[in-house]
C-alpha cells in the first residue's frame, strides 16, 4: 500500500509539470502570431499613400499607419498642413461674419465687402500656380523658400483678418452691444443730471439776482432824490395808516416795479381806492428809491401808502428774533457761502434753500404783523409776485371761525402735504404734526391779528425757530415754520381767491388764471425777467407803470 501511494503521487507530479511547459508553448505561439499579423499588416498598406492623413478613419489600424508615416514623413509638409488649416480656419471665421453682416443688415455695403474681399484673398492665396505647385500638387519634398514666403502671406491676411474682426465685433456680439449701450446710457444719465443740476443753479442765479433794468431804475429814482432833496422829505404819518375800518395790506420786498405792480392791481380793481392802505416794509439800500417812485407817481384812486424801512422798527433785533441771531452765526454763513456754488451743483435738492432771500429780515417779517401794526384787527398780506385781478375786500369780510390765519390749500393727491416740509423723523415733528395735513400757500393771508395775539403765535414761531437753529427740523424757507406755527389755526379759503405756479407751471389753464381774484407768480420765472413765460407774462406787465420816465430809460423791455 506504501508503494502503492508514493507511485501515485510521482505520477501526479510529471503531470502538472508537463501541463506548465505547454502552457508556456502556447502562449508564446499565441503572441509570435499576433506579431506576424501586425507586421503583415504594416507591410501590406501602401506606403506611398497621398498625404491627406486627415482623410484617414480613426481605427486603430489608420492610427498605427499614420504614426508609421509620421516617423518617414517631411517635416515640412507638417508644417505646410498647419498654415493651410490655419487659412482654412480663417475663410470660415470672415465667413461667418460675412452672413451674420447680411442678417444684421449693419453697414452692409461696407463690411460686407470687407469681408467677402479678405475670404476671397485666402482662397486666391492658395490657387496661386507657385504655391498650387510647389506646395499643393507635389509629390517630392516641400521647397522651404516657397513654404516660407506662403507662410510670410497667411499671417498677414490672418493680421489683417483679426484686426477687422477685433474692429466689428462689438457690431455682432451681442454681449458686447448690451453692455455698450447699457455703458453709453449710464454716462449719458451722468450728463444729463449734471446739466439739470448746473441748468437749476443757472435759473436760480437769473431769478434770484437784481436785472439790469431794476438795478437801472433804483439807481435812478436815488439820483432823483439826491438832485432833488427838497421834493421828497418825509411826511408825517396819516392816521388812515391806523385806521383799522380800512382795508390794510403788508408788502415787504425790496423790488420797487414789483410793489408797484402788486399796488397798481390792487387800486385799479377796487371798488373803492381810497379806504385802502399799503404799508410796504422795504430795506435802508431801498428805502430812497421806494420812497421816490410813489412820491413821483401817486398811488390812484386816493389810496394810501405808507413806506417803511424793517430798521424802523427797532424792536427786531437779534435778542428778540430768532432769525437774527442764528444769522449772525458762523455756521450760516458758512452754509450760505463757503463754496456754495459747488455745493449747490451737488445737491439739486437743497438748491433753493441756499438762496440769498432768506437772509434778509424781509422775508421774515411776516411772523411779526401784529407787533408792527398794534392798532390793526385784520392784516392782508401780500407777496410783491402777486397781481390782484378783482376787487377783494370780500377777504376781510370772511368768518374765519376764531382762526388766525386764511390761505388757499395747496394739496392735491398726495403732494405739498406737511412730510414734505417738515422732517419727520425727528421725534418731535412726529409728536406734534400729522404728514397728512395739507399744506397751505403763503403769499396771499388774510391774518386775525387779534387771533393771533390771543393764541400767542408769533411765541409759537420763536419756540420752533429756536429748535431748528442746526435746521435739522425743516430747511430754511418761511413755508415751513409758518406750517407749525398756524398748525391748527388756520382756515381753507376757496381756491379761486389765490392760483399759484405762474414762475414754473406752463399749464394752468386760461379758464382758472382768469377766474381768479390773486394769481401768484411763485417760482424762478418772475416776469420782470427775461425768463419768464410769455404766456402769463401780460397779465403783470399790463399793470407796469409804462408813463413812468424812469421806466422807459431803463429799458425793462416790457
Amino acid at each position: 500500500m506504501a508503494v502503492a501511494v508514493r507511485g501515485s503521487r510521482g505520477g501526479g507530479s510529471g503531470l502538472s509539470l508537463r501541463s506548465f511547459f505547454s502552457y508556456r508553448i502556447f502562449v508564446s505561439a499565441l503572441f509570435s502570431l499576433l506579431f506576424i499579423a501586425t507586421l503583415s499588416v504594416l507591410l501590406t498598406t501602401n506606403p506611398s499613400t497621398p498625404h491627406h492623413e486627415s482623410a484617414l478613419p480613426t481605427t486603430g489600424n489608420a492610427y498605427v499607419h499614420r504614426t508609421f508615416l509620421a516617423l518617414k514623413s517631411d517635416p515640412l509638409k507638417t508644417r505646410l498642413d498647419l498654415i493651410n488649416n490655419q487659412v482654412n480656419d480663417h475663410i470660415t471665421l470672415v465667413n461667418a461674419y460675412a452672413a451674420y453682416a447680411r442678417k444684421l443688415k449693419l453697414e452692409i455695403s461696407r463690411q460686407l465687402r470687407m469681408f467677402d474681399d479678405l475670404a476671397n484673398n485666402f482662397s486666391d492665396l492658395t490657387m496661386k500656380p507657385t504655391y498650387r505647385a510647389s506646395l499643393f500638387e507635389s509629390d517630392g519634398p516641400v521647397d522651404e523658400d516657397v513654404l516660407r514666403q506662403f507662410e510670410k502671406e497667411v499671417k498677414d491676411r490672418v493680421k489683417t483678418a483679426r484686426s477687422m474682426i477685433a474692429e466689428s465685433k462689438e457690431n455682432y456680439d451681442n454681449q458686447l452691444k448690451i453692455q455698450k449701450l447699457k455703458d453709453t446710457i449710464f454716462a449719458v444719465n451722468e450728463l444729463l443730471i449734471k446739466a439739470k443740476k448746473n441748468g437749476a443753479f443757472a435759473s436760480m442765479i437769473a431769478a434770484k439776482s437784481v436785472p439790469k433794468s431794476l438795478h437801472c431804475l433804483a439807481m435812478r429814482l436815488v439820483g432823483e432824490r439826491i438832485s432833488s432833496p427838497e421834493k421828497y422829505r418825509d411826511e408825517k404819518p396819516k392816521i388812515e395808516f391806523e385806521d383799522p375800518t380800512l382795508y390794510h395790506y403788508a408788502i415787504f420786498s425790496d423790488n420797487v416795479i414789483a410793489v408797484s405792480v402788486v399796488v397798481r392791481s390792487v387800486v385799479k380793481n377796487a371798488v373803492e381806492p381810497r379806504k385802502h392802505v399799503f404799508h410796504v416794509v422795504t430795506d435802508r439800500m431801498n428805502l430812497a428809491a421806494m420812497k421816490v417812485w410813489f412820491k413821483m407817481r401817486p398811488v390812484e384812486g386816493g389810496a394810501h401808502i405808507e413806506v417803511k424801512a424793517v430798521e424802523d422798527y427797532t424792536f427786531l433785533n437779534s435778542s428778540y428774533v430768532p432769525v437774527l441771531r442764528q444769522l449772525e452765526s458762523s455756521s450760516l454763513q458758512k452754509f450760505y457761502f463757503e463754496n456754495r456754488a459747488e455745493n449747490a451743483t451737488k445737491d439739486a435738492n437743497n438748491m433753493k434753500f441756499r438762496n440769498p432771500k432768506y437772509l434778509s429780515m424781509l422775508n421774515h417779517l411776516r411772523f411779526y404783523l401784529p407787533e408792527m401794526f398794534p392798532k390793526l384787527h385784520k392784516i392782508l398780506f401780500l407777496d410783491d409776485d402777486v397781481v390782484v385781478q378783482k376787487d377783494i375786500t370780500g377777504l376781510w369780510k370772511i368768518d374765519l371761525g376764531g382762526k388766525v390765519n386764511g390761505a388757499v390749500e395747496t394739496c392735491f393727491g398726495s403732494f405739498h402735504r406737511y412730510a414734505q416740509y417738515l422732517n419727520f423723523s425727528q421725534p418731535l415733528i412726529r409728536q406734534r404734526f400729522n404728514p397728512k395735513a395739507c399744506a397751505w400757500a403763503f403769499g396771499m393771508n388774510i391774518f386775525d391779528l387779534d387771533a393771533w395775539r390771543r393764541e400767542k403765535c408769533t411765541e409759537e414761531y420763536h419756540y420752533w425757530q429756536n429748535l431748528n437753529e442746526d435746521r435739522t427740523l425743516w430747511k430754511l424757507g418761511t413755508l415751513p415754520p409758518g406750517l407749525i406755527t398756524f398748525y391748527s389755526t388756520t382756515k381753507s379759503l376757496d381756491k379761486s381767491w389765490h392760483v399759484l405756479g405762474l414762475g414754473y407751471n406752463p399749464s394752468i389753464s386760461m379758464d382758472e388764471i382768469n377766474n381768479a381774484a390773486v394769481i401768484h407768480y411763485n417760482g424762478n420765472m418772475k416776469p420782470w425777467l427775461d425768463i419768464a413765460m410769455n404766456q402769463y407774462k401780460n397779465l403783470w406787465t399790463k399793470y407796469v407803470d409804462n408813463d413812468m420816465e424812469f421806466v422807459q430809460m431803463c429799458n425793462f423791455g416790457l
